[in-house]
């Protein structure tokens, strides 16, 4: 198999339910259809992180497309994996910016000095692992430290929808509609539909939203004015970085957090795929933090691997790079083009939140499901609490201080896991 040839499979493998591999794909219209629904799954968070900070949400999009594509080339199309705008950069550069909350952040550039120098040691991680070889990998994260962190990727997040898209009771009960429909979506239907549970559900719970609020006036009414105004074309807003060495010293121990994060995921696709990608996790480390750099330096967020994806992948069972190909190529034309967008960010933010639901559950489930395939002996106290008591620091986002540095939920679960199982692995 040449570095991004793809064997084809026949559409029958829809029908059968079958799994599709990283080296597979489906033909080529099912293939961008799948791409279309991991841009969905990526654009809330990828439009809301810039948002956040006083970014530009056009450029973001535009970047995560463009990292993408860095982090598939690097990889040599070998790990499924979408890049988007990471959260972990949001407390340290509103610190750093001194942004107020609201419109364009006027000190982007010392910001995007400290992305630029994390995405560099991100890098340099990168080549670190790729040299030393991931032996150490295993050691570190035996089956029991992977599921618990994997199943806190998806536990983290839980709030997120639950505190932060539905305002009132109307749009809760939203919210339980449009994770009812993908569920019924994902049950009850066969083929190509069942494939694009995400996308489908998301299209009937809209339409139910607006027929509910802008038919019965129960909600907050369905507005696509914004769509209608946005022009067809546009250029995203560019900056250019300041290196200031306090932002950089703020802003560059993010990247403890992201090297957990893709350690994470790469561990849950391996999971999910039944394919050992850890030899490609200093490429993926590489990837990853070139295309931070790359979006730093022109305006945009660090750049993270996103568990939304991991989470359509893992409803799916299609783990075929060509649809992230595709899905990044999509990110490209969008980032040039406010009216999709607006189009995008006019999806009822409870339909949003549902689907959010729905999307974070599964990455909790993906971590359960390495302790079952691993058979994992929660009879041994050494195990039991090692998944205890990360589980509970991811989900209650504990957060440890180190002078102006925040390592929040994801990191504080990741490592405590790692060097709990190493204090604890001694006791057995």
């Amino acid at each position: 198999m040449g570095m991004f040839q793809w064997t084809e499979r026949a559409a029958g493998v829809l029908q059968s339910g079958g799994v599709i591999a990283p080296d597979e794909r489906l033909p080529w219209a099912q293939t961008g259809l799948m791409g279309v629904q991991h841009v969905i799954a990526m654009f809330g968070a990828t439009v809301l992180a810039p948002i956040l900070m006083g970014f530009d949400p056009n450029l973001a999009v535009l970047m995560s497309g463009i990292g993408t594509l860095i982090f598939f080339l690097i990889t040599g199309g070998k790990v499924p994996s979408y890049l988007g705008s990471s959260f972990a950069f949001i407390g340290v550069v509103i610190a750093a910016t001194a942004y107020a909350g609201q419109g364009a952040n006027a000190n982007i550039g010392v910001a995007l000095g400290g992305i630029i120098a994390c995405g560099a040691i991100y890098a340099l991680v990168g080549v670190v692992v790729h040299l030393a070889g991931t032996g150490w990998i295993e050691r570190f994260m035996p089956p029991v430290v992977t599921g618990a962190v994997v199943a806190v990727i998806g536990l983290n997040l839980a709030q997120i929808p639950i505190k932060n898209m539905a305002a009132n009771n109307f749009e809760s009960w939203m919210q339980a509609l449009t994770f009812v429909c993908v569920a019924l979506v994902a049950v009850f239907t066969r083929g190509m539909v069942q494939r694009l549970l995400i996308l489908v559900g998301l299209l009937v719970a809209s339409v139910a939203y607006a027929v509910l609020t802008n038919g019965l006036g129960l909600g907050k009414p369905l507005d696509l004015s914004g769509v209608a105004q946005a022009a067809w074309l546009g250029m995203p807003q560019f900056h250019a970085p300041v290196f200031s060495a306090p932002a950089m010293l703020l802003i560059a121990p993010v990247v403890i957090i992201l090297v957990a994060e893709n350690l994470g995921h790469i561990k849950a696709v391996t999971a999910m795929t039944g394919r050992n990608l850890d030899q490609y996790m200093g490429r993926a480390f590489l990837g990853d933090g070139i295309a931070t750099m790359v979006s730093g330096a022109a305006g945009g967020t660090g750049m993270t691997t996103y568990a939304e994806n991991i989470g359509v992948m893992a409803a799916t069972r299609i783990y075929s790079t060509a649809v992230f190909l595709v899905a990044a190529l999509i990110a490209v034309l969008l980032g040039f083009s406010p009216k999709f967008g607006a189009l995008i960010q006019a999806i009822p933010l409870p339909v949003m939140g549902g689907v959010s639901i729905v999307v974070f559950g599964l990455i909790a489930i993906a971590g359960a499901k390495i302790w079952v395939d691993n058979r994992v002996d929660f009879g041994q106290n050494h195990n039991l609490l090692v998944a205890a008591i990360t589980l509970i620091l991811g989900t209650g986002d504990f957060t440890l201080k180190f002078g102006d540095f925040a390592l929040g939920g994801i990191g504080t679960a990741t490592f405590g896991a790692i060097l709990l199982h190493a204090l604890l692995r001694r006791g057995r």
